[in-house]
């Protein structure tokens, strides 16, 4: 018996074995919980990300600028620095 990150949740005809579809669910449904942990409070990151994105900018490039180019990106984009850690 085959089970998940979630043991039998995702085991949607009841078989007791995961198919591939059941793994893909049970595993995606892991991974969305991963990335709000690394991101910390969750709500708080997808807002973040929201206001970058609407400004044009992308989280990964400002990451490996350093510290002044990015400050001039925000500023450049509207956006206070302070508001945002990297």
């Amino acid at each position: 018996m085959a089970k998940g990150f979630f043991g039998d949740l995702f085991d949607f005809n009841r078989d007791g074995k995961l198919d591939a579809f059941e793994r893909a669910a049970d595993f995606c449904a892991f991974e969305e919980m991963i990335k709000e942990t690394d991101s910390g409070s969750g709500s708080y990151y997808d807002e973040e990300e929201e206001e970058l994105e609407m400004a044009g900018l992308d989280r990964d490039e400002l990451e490996f600028m350093d510290e002044d180019e990015r400050r001039e990106a925000l500023e450049d984009a509207g956006l206070d620095p302070e508001d945002y850690d990297f």
